[in-house]
């Protein structure tokens, strides 16, 4: 019996061990996968925490994009509390803004935001927006008179006229008319007696649709008409604002008449030299070409220089300010180095109006974005006829008033011309001239291309398309 006890409290005895050790197990493990748990849970929570910070930032520059566009930026918090859809505080976001200003322009507002939750205050996002608002710059030509692009012209950016458009041309983006239907007159290669495909003959004219062709060069499907027009009145420059920031005269960036600074002076000749600095020279003498226009019909245009001479020393680009005024014609050429707008106008004599005469090449010094030119003219903008054989501009040319064109000159043919920016023009574009079936005057060759590094970040004063703040960039910082 002794022993047999001996034995059962022994058995007793290892139970208890067995039971001490696997409870011991026991509680490591559930303590370890309590661990686990909790630390997955508050893996969650941060993760949560992390998406829901991204989203506060978010929440955070469109506050302040709304603030843009709405033009109360000066009421709005740089602080605000952020709640979900159903009103239940979450979090906060932090806002820093700054402003790219030239001439008292807001050209791009930069907004940093920071966004965090209010249960993990610790766990903070940032973003960083870049917000401006699209320029005119966005397309490589906006008219507002009908147009008819010939089989020559090879165009890459979106082209808008207020008119009706024959495009035969070669087009890779959009283009866009206000009309439904337009009549297509013999100025636009139109025979009534044998109408263009889809047009219908209409008195001595062919109504025809809003944009269509008559070569296999164009692309259709990028056709649309009608679209709302572009208000030119909108898109006019206030050019006696530009005088004003320029003025007053004997300050480097206002010219007055041309015949205040010399009696004989015939206009202005503008030459951008490749280190920042332009020079401007006072024409004394222009010979006659006899032109044709359909506004002016057969005339003399004076617009070749045969003497000038250099006015002063070459001067500086303001770059905090980078305005030009001339209250006279004007003839520009060069190499730009940063970004400046130039204006021609008189708005001494309301019944003068100035033209701007390109005789040369308008280039930059890189091709990066660093470098811009708006050119406006009060009436036109005109090549002259002594352009180069392959000629090539960069800039936005705005003619307000009038048209930016080539007259044509008898016998006086050019080989290539490219432009690579935009224009804008209140009458009809033209550079080359046609009669019968044979170019007869201006460039055989022409190809436009638009600026992008010009549509959100373009000369001073250059029109707006949009008054809405855009999305320029965004990244995470």
């Amino acid at each position: 019996m002794r022993i047999m006890c001996e034995l059962c409290a022994n058995k007793r005895g290892i139970i208890t061990t067995y039971a001490l050790v696997f409870g011991a197990i026991f509680l490591i493990m559930l303590a370890g996968l309590l661990g686990f748990i909790l630390l997955q849970l508050r893996q969650a929570s941060q993760k949560v925490a992390w998406n829901e910070a991204i989203e506060i930032a978010e929440a955070g520059v469109n506050y302040y994009r709304w603030c843009l566009n709405n033009e109360i930026e000066g009421n709005c918090l740089t602080e605000k509390d952020y709640y979900d859809p159903v009103g239940k505080l979450v979090g906060k976001f932090s806002l820093q803004v700054s402003s790219a200003v030239s001439c008292g322009q807001t050209i791009q507002k930069e907004i940093t935001s920071t966004g965090w939750t209010n249960k993990s205050p610790q766990i903070k996002r940032k973003v960083r927006v870049l917000y401006a608002r699209p320029s005119v710059a966005k397309y490589s030509y906006i008219l507002n008179d009908n147009v008819w692009i010939g089989s020559d012209h090879k165009i890459r950016g979106p082209y808008h006229s207020n008119g009706g458009i024959r495009m035969d041309g070669e087009n890779q983006s959009l283009v866009t008319s206000a009309k439904d239907t337009w009549l297509c007159t013999s100025s636009f290669g139109c025979n009534y007696s044998a109408c263009p495909s889809g047009c219908t003959r209409e008195g001595s004219a062919c109504r025809c649709p809003g944009t269509f062709t008559t070569t296999k060069n164009s692309n259709p499907d990028l056709f649309s008409f009608p679209v709302p027009p572009f208000d030119f009145t909108g898109l006019t420059i206030d050019l006696a604002q530009i005088k004003t920031l320029t003025q007053p005269y004997p300050q480097k960036y206002y010219w007055p008449p041309v015949t205040q600074l010399d009696p004989g002076g015939k206009g202005y000749h503008l030459k951008f030299l490749n280190n920042g600095n332009f020079e401007v020279w006072i024409i004394k003498g222009l010979s006659s070409t006899y032109a044709y226009s359909l506004e002016e019909d057969w005339h003399y245009d004076y617009f070749t220089i045969t003497s000038e001479y250099r006015y002063g020393n070459p001067i500086s680009i303001d770059p905090s300010c980078s305005l030009i005024f001339f209250e006279d014609n004007l003839w520009p050429e060069g190499v730009v180095k940063g970004k400046v707008t130039v204006a021609s106008a008189n708005l001494i004599n309301p019944n003068l109006d100035t033209d701007v005469v390109l005789p040369g090449n308008i280039d930059y010094t890189v091709k990066d974005g660093s470098d811009g030119l708006a050119l406006i003219g009060e009436r036109n903008v005109l090549i002259g006829p002594q352009s180069p054989n392959q000629m090539e501009i960069r800039g936005v040319f705005v003619a307000q008033k009038g048209r930016f064109s080539r007259n044509h000159y008898p016998n006086n043919i050019r080989e290539i011309l490219e432009i690579y920016g935009s224009i804008i023009s209140n009458g009809r574009v033209g550079t080359q001239w046609i009669s019968g079936s044979q170019i007869v005057s201006g460039y055989l060759k022409r190809e436009s291309y638009f600026d992008s590094n010009l549509v959100y970040d373009p000369p001073t004063f250059i029109p707006y398309i949009s008054p809405d703040y855009k999305i320029v960039n965004w990244e995470e910082l």
